[in-house]
């Protein structure tokens, strides 16, 4: 089984994410989505705020299942007999960053493959980032996350 897996923060998730969880699912048997619990970002959502974001967007789709974690991603490639890693890459100093993660990751675990994925070019500047600044600043985010994220977001009272 070719199993791939996805791992970010995803606080909160957009449609970028979902973007390359649609295009990347045909390439693979398996999908896991794993939302990372980092301790060194000071997040908007907790851990299982992002998880049930994660899950509820991504319900309807087949060979797909959503992990929480907070170990080295390494150990999650193990555990879960990952054979490619899923990152997105938007720019030119993302691929520099996650290249870096790349290599170290390969060092830590010499079969840890990373594919690098470009999202399509509507979600090409989109992250999360920018959407919890629209967030505090008290914007509108429709047109940047799922329906579903922003029904829960609403009905949790994270938006103004």
């Amino acid at each position: 089984m070719k199993r791939w897996l996805y791992p970010g923060t995803f606080d909160p998730p957009t449609n970028g994410h979902l973007d390359l969880i649609q295009r990347a699912l045909p390439l693979c048997d398996e999908l896991l989505v794993a939302v990372a619990e980092n301790r060194e970002k000071r997040t908007l959502l907790t851990l299982p705020e992002r998880l049930q974001l994660m899950r509820g967007m991504t319900a309807t789709l087949p060979h797909l299942r959503v992990i929480g974690f907070d170990t080295l991603l390494t150990e999650q490639v193990r555990l879960h007999d990952v054979a490619a890693v899923l990152r997105g890459v938007r720019a030119f100093s993302d691929f520099e960053a996650e290249l870096v993660m790349a290599l170290t990751n390969r060092k830590l675990l010499a079969r840890c493959e990373t594919i690098f994925m470009m999202p399509s070019e509507p979600f090409l500047s989109l992250s999360s980032s920018l959407v919890k600044e629209i967030i505090h600043y008290g914007g509108d985010i429709s047109g940047f996350v799922p329906a579903p994220v922003l029904a829960e977001l609403r009905a949790w009272g994270k938006l103004p």
